[in-house]
């Protein structure tokens, strides 16, 4: 870098476009007709991939695949002091594993890259170097307590921290000067004339007079990595990034932005502001609530789908809000043009039930419901291991049969696995003295469900149980209906609370049910 400065030291021109001046097509950032649509989600790895940046990336996926483009992922690893190992490739995993994978990124590669920002440095010196000669970038030899300095001064003014733009004036002899003792100065954005207006595809016309309320921008630090906004520029340029859809927290610097475009007279590709995703009571979503990353939410056995489903259900974007939408059905209805100003409220206590409602669609279809079944017996075997007295209950025909009569009674599969559900897969210790707390007359109620167990050729079904048991009751003298299903839960599950008691039988099977019922009258 200082050989470049010192190569351009010469009279100072004022700042222009590298290229033609944008026109009016340009400054309302019209794409070229039939251009190929291509967008980006850009994070950083500073920390692991949350909810909010899920929303992001999920607005960026539907709109590329409804538009037949492609969905990049690239990585802003440009601030070395933050990077969180690991977080770079959680961050890919989890757009894996949310069923939102990128066309083009760090790990599938792809014909733009290298798609993490620290392999793209080259480019960076080169469109800086462009601005240097062309007077619209400057060294800046300002040091780190300086700066401090003016924004102490700032505040205590209660004013906007601002650069005062002191290196600007410096000229050719004073920066040769300073160059011989500081070589690596950080470089700046000249911030001059006015800033172009743009129609943001959410936000309509804006122009934000950056000159005015910023000090000029560093552009390239002295380590040679640059900042967020000559980054994004340089990068979504030469990967060919039609659309720009990102959190509206960078509308403000987008005229930044533009105008960097005009000096290196590049055109602009389209935005779209996304607002922010918000707590259902209007807070900001932190990273500090643990529970926003996707890895919980994968662990705690919540589906992709449900995830997708939720964000956009509390937002805009479509015609209507709903659930139960699946991801080639958000592709479908996704309309850009109705995502509105308004911030998303989300309300997570309601994933359960957006959890529910997916899972009971995955069991409906016989292949995921296989795969369903394959999670449950690991989760069984995890969760009880050397507690199972019959591995039988691991067979794929008994861990469906469970599934598919537990379902829309769960919201996650995991539920099968509590304590609630632990009767399903190990027998209980109940005693015979338990049962007759609930009623003296175990024996005769326990025979007379064996008795209907036994019945030659009997079809289970939930119905015909329910029925059985009915009649059952009303043949026992002076005893409840409802003391006999308690006395029946009880000797099947060690439970007072539970299913349906013809469920639960239905669920064990036959042979199950009976030797529950005898080792509690012979206990």
């Amino acid at each position: 870098m200082a050989v470049l400065l010192k190569r351009l030291l010469h009279p100072r021109r004022p700042p222009a476009a590298l290229g033609r001046p944008l026109g009016r097509r340009e400054a309302s950032l019209d794409t070229h007709a039939g251009a190929a649509v291509r967008v980006r989600f850009a994070p950083s790895p500073t920390g692991f991939l949350h909810l909010g940046g899920l929303r992001t990336a999920l607005y960026n996926y539907i709109f590329a695949k409804k538009h037949r483009g492609s969905f990049i992922l690239r990585l802003e690893d440009t601030d070395q002091t933050r990077l969180v190992p690991g977080a770079a490739e959680n961050i890919e995993d989890m757009l894996e594993w949310a069923g939102i994978p990128p066309d083009e990124s760090p790990r599938r590669g792809g014909p733009a890259g290298p798609y993490l920002q620290s392999q793209r440095l080259a480019l960076y010196a080169q469109a800086t170097e462009a601005l240097l000669k062309s007077g619209a970038a400057y060294p800046c030899f300002c040091s780190p307590q300086r700066l401090e300095l003016l924004k102490r001064e700032a505040l205590r003014n209660r004013q906007t921290p601002r650069y005062d733009n002191r290196c600007r004036s410096l000229s050719e002899a004073q920066v040769a000067q300073k160059l011989a003792k500081d070589p690596k100065p950080a470089i700046r954005f000249h911030l001059e004339g006015e800033a172009p207006a743009f129609q943001d595809l959410v936000y309509g016309w804006n122009r934000h007079e950056v000159a005015s309320v910023e000090g000029d921008p560093v552009i390239l630090k002295s380590d040679g990595f640059p900042t967020y906004h000559l980054a994004c520029v340089v990068d979504d340029h030469h990967m060919g990034i039609s659309h720009v859809l990102r959190g509206s927290e960078w509308l403000v610097s987008t005229s930044k932005h533009l105008l960097l475009y005009q000096a290196l007279g590049w055109q602009p590709p389209r935005f779209a502001h996304l607002p922010l995703l918000l707590n259902r009571d209007g807070s900001k979503l932190s990273k500090r609530q643990g529970d926003i990353f996707l890895e919980h939410f994968a662990a705690a056995g919540f589906l992709p789908d449900a995830l997708l489903d939720i964000i956009t259900s509390c937002g805009s974007g479509f015609a209507e809000n709903q659930m139960g939408r699946t991801l080639p059905e958000l592709i479908t209805q996704f309309d850009l043009t109705r995502v509105t100003c308004h911030s998303a409220l989300l309300d997570l206590e309601k994933l359960p039930e957006f959890n529910r409602l997916h899972l009971r669609r995955l069991v409906s279809d016989e292949t995921q419901r296989r795969q369903l079944v394959g999670k449950l017996q690991a989760l069984v075997e995890e969760a009880f291991g050397s507690q199972l007295q019959d591995r039988h209950v691991l067979d794929a025909a008994y861990v469906e049969r469970i599934i598919l009569l537990r379902q829309g009674h769960i919201c996650r599969l995991q539920d099968l696995v509590s304590p609630a559900h632990s009767y399903l897969w190990t027998r209980p210790a109940v005693g015979r003295a338990q049962l007759g707390a609930v009623s003296e007359k175990v024996d005769v109620i326990a025979k007379r469900v064996l008795g209907l167990l036994e019945g030659p050729g009997m079809s289970l079904t939930q119905d015909m149980l329910n029925g059985e048991l009915k009649k059952l009751s009303e043949g026992l003298e002076g005893t409840k209906h409802s003391n006999v299903m308690k006395l029946l839960r009880v000797a099947l599950s060690g439970q007072l609370q539970g299913p349906p008691v013809a469920e639960m039988m239905l669920s064990l099977g036959p042979k199950e049910v009976r030797e529950r019922i005898q080792k509690v009258l012979s206990s």
